[in-house]
């Protein structure tokens, strides 16, 4: 309980991507409430911050803990904490800011006792090249790497690969009243956008397969009686390992497969692709760790995210990562919460995990 008064701070702070002085302000805050006393390496990369703390002198660390302090955009009142009961609603409470608050708490108390590095970065909501992608090319390296993000004391140790890619097509302009003359280039964008999902159906039901999420239709006409020349959709693709359309396959080679599904006029780009995540579950870390998680009462089950999270670009190093971090629900929505009694069993799980 201790934790909730500089929790309820940290939520306070509107820590989106589009406002850089409030990223700044919320790793300053974290940085503060760790103290003096531990080596603090400052990182920027295109305006995204981020830091690296340890005793001593940098190393490949055994364990690394990471924590994104970055949240995605909410209402106003949103950014006003409110304890309800065991539950703590605030945009970025379950993801990831009291998650990232305890392993600052756990790193002042053992980072002296123990050899660990905690990581926070800003931009994990948007990708995660600025800030855990950013320091690795850096030279910052581990063994084992404890990602906090939310799983109720549960381990992470497979999650979906992510894609992001732009569809664009070109048709013919021309008056609305006679469409005969015109080539609706919405329309093919439609089509194309059909046949992704005939191939990836939206799942009624949880469902470990490729998911194609169009997060994006526009045009950029300004006149309603006016055929669209140029239209433009942003898919957000998910995919598991099983997906070998997809998995282990070179940009050029994702590119012509969604060519394969495009209508004539309508071109395919990738704009990142990232493949899944996987850590070997019988690691004695893992093992451990999930030992700690059940030491506090939770079965310390293992879990798969079909979200992407920065354990893609360890897994990309051959260095195993694992999400492992407090309750809650509601993640990015308008009801976002913290489950405020996984609080303290998760700091005791990470202190027994890491003494050990």
């Amino acid at each position: 309980m201790d934790l909730l008064t500089p929790a309820t701070e940290l939520l306070a702070i509107p820590s989106t991507a589009d406002r850089p002085a409030e990223l700044h302000r919320a790793l300053d805050f974290v940085l503060d409430f760790v103290g003096p006393g531990f080596t603090v390496e400052r990182f920027e990369s295109n305006g995204k911050p981020s830091a690296l703390l340890y005793a001593g002198k940098r190393r490949r660390f055994p364990v690394i803990l990471n924590a994104h302090l970055d949240v995605v955009p909410g209402r106003a009142d949103q950014f006003v904490p409110r304890l309800d009961g065991d539950r703590l609603y605030a945009r970025g409470a379950q993801d990831m800011k009291i998650s990232a608050l305890v392993e600052a708490s756990v790193f002042r108390e053992l980072g002296h006792r123990v050899p660990v590095a905690l990581q926070l970065v800003t931009d994990e909501e948007v990708g995660g090249r600025d800030g855990t992608r950013y320091q690795l090319d850096q030279g910052v390296t581990g063994d084992f790497v404890i990602i906090g993000e939310q799983s109720g004391l549960r381990l992470v140790t497979d999650s979906k690969g992510i894609l992001g890619a732009n569809l664009r097509a070109t048709g013919r302009t021309g008056h609305s009243a006679y469409p005969w003359i015109g080539d609706n280039a919405v329309l093919k964008l439609m089509r194309t956008v059909e046949n992704l999902l005939d191939r990836y159906p939206v799942p009624d039901e949880e469902a470990w397969r490729t998911t194609v999420n169009v997060a994006r239709i526009e045009s950029a006409n300004t006149a309603r009686n006016q055929i669209p020349a140029q239209a433009e959709a942003w898919l957000d693709i998910r995919f598991p390992p099983r997906d070998t359309d997809l998995d282990g396959r070179t940009e050029a080679e994702i590119t012509e497969y969604l060519l394969s599904f495009c209508e004539p006029g309508v071109t395919a780009e990738v704009i990142y692709a990232d493949p899944p995540h996987k850590a070997d579950r019988s690691r004695p870390e893992v093992l451990a760790l999930r030992q700690a998680a059940q030491a506090q009462g939770y079965d310390g089950d293992f879990l798969i995210k079909h979200g992407a999270a920065d354990g893609r670009f360890y897994y990309q190093r051959g260095i195993d990562a694992v999400i492992f971090g407090i309750g809650g629900d509601g993640l990015h929505g308008p009801q976002e919460y913290a489950d405020v009694t996984t609080i303290e069993p998760f700091r005791r799980a990470l202190t027994e995990f890491l003494l050990r």
